[in-house]
């Protein structure tokens, strides 16, 4: 499985680098275009915005199933235990199932965003596309939580010898 996985995270992480450079990029042009010539860049904020939400969802999975989420190490100590792994568990739960409501949310965004026709402010582009993606990629997110490798104590070495 993870054979199948690593390239899978490789190409994501991948266009998330790209998407990101390209909003510097575009950032960078539009700053310059504004202070040395008066003109900004047309759509910029749009392009941004889109852009900000496409590499935070994208990556939502990717820091899911490395269980990058915000912790507090205080107790691991005693919590990274053996005898809390149904501890972990149930936080794992918990997360996936804060993930689906989030996700459930958006896919009901769906269909209200057509109806109502939101669309970005000067570039018109609809809103529905992307409340559809963000509740893909949130989903997606949702169920890689309940298959996360439980946490390990991490080996510290001790330098000073």
């Amino acid at each position: 499985m993870n054979r199948v996985l690593q390239p899978l995270q490789r190409l994501v992480s991948t266009g998330l680098v790209l998407m990101l450079f390209a909003m510097v990029a575009l950032t960078f042009v539009d700053v310059l275009g504004r202070r040395l010539f008066n003109t900004p860049v047309f759509g910029a904020n749009d392009i941004t915005e889109h852009l900000m939400a496409v590499i935070i969802f994208s990556g939502l999975p990717l820091l899911t199933s490395q269980r990058g989420h915000l912790s507090i190490d205080l107790f691991d100590k005693w919590l990274l235990s053996p005898q809390w792994r149904l501890w972990h568990r149930a936080v794992d739960f918990l997360i996936a199932t804060v993930l689906a409501l989030i996700a459930f949310e958006y896919y009901q965004s769906i269909e209200e965003a057509r109806n109502i026709n939101e669309v970005s402010q000067a570039l018109l582009i609809p809103r529905y596309w992307m409340y559809g993606f963000i509740a893909f990629t949130t989903t997606l997110a949702a169920i890689t939580a309940l298959f996360v490798e439980p946490p390990q104590p991490e080996q510290h070495e001790d330098i000073a010898s």
